[in-house]
């Protein structure tokens, strides 16, 4: 796999993340987030730029169209991994966006082992936080991946 394959679902990564959030604090439409991508306009400039590589818009579309879609089954896998007397609800909106992105993909794209899919979103989170939510994205989505994919060794 090239390095600007590579980067190009990162690039999708973090759009999706972006357009997960956007959607829940502005109630902007799958439809809306897809063509804003598609235009360029996703993922918005963050501490973790990227050069002019654009993303991978089947990654985008399968991320943001799945979170969505399955947002009660992703919600349930990564509730369950949470600390005693935590909610989903709780977590920051960027946090809940990470992990139902990462949720996604874990369930979706089976050919992206675990641990680079785990890794991915870590990097994503320190685009955005400073303190412990890498930590704890890291430990709920590896804690996740066993109830998303069951039968990987290592998961």
């Amino acid at each position: 796999m090239s390095a600007n394959n590579n980067l190009s679902r990162s690039v999708a990564r973090l759009a999706a993340v972006q357009a997960l959030y956007q959607m829940e604090v502005s109630g902007a439409t799958t439809a809306d987030v897809i063509t804003d991508f598609a235009a360029g306009k996703l993922p918005r400039p963050t501490e973790a730029s990227y050069t002019e590589t654009e993303g991978d818009l089947e990654l985008f579309k399968i991320l943001v169209e799945k979170a969505v879609d399955r947002q009660a089954t992703y919600d349930r896998a990564i509730a369950r991994h949470l600390g005693k007397g935590w909610r989903l609800e709780r977590l920051d909106a960027v946090a809940r966006a990470i992990l139902r992105s990462g949720a996604a993909e874990l369930e979706q794209r089976t050919d992206i082992p675990v641990a680079v899919v785990i890794d991915e979103y870590v990097e994503v989170a320190k685009a955005f936080f400073d303190g412990p939510e890498p930590g704890f994205v890291n430990a709920t989505l590896d804690a996740a991946a066993r109830d998303l994919r069951p039968t990987e060794q290592g998961a």
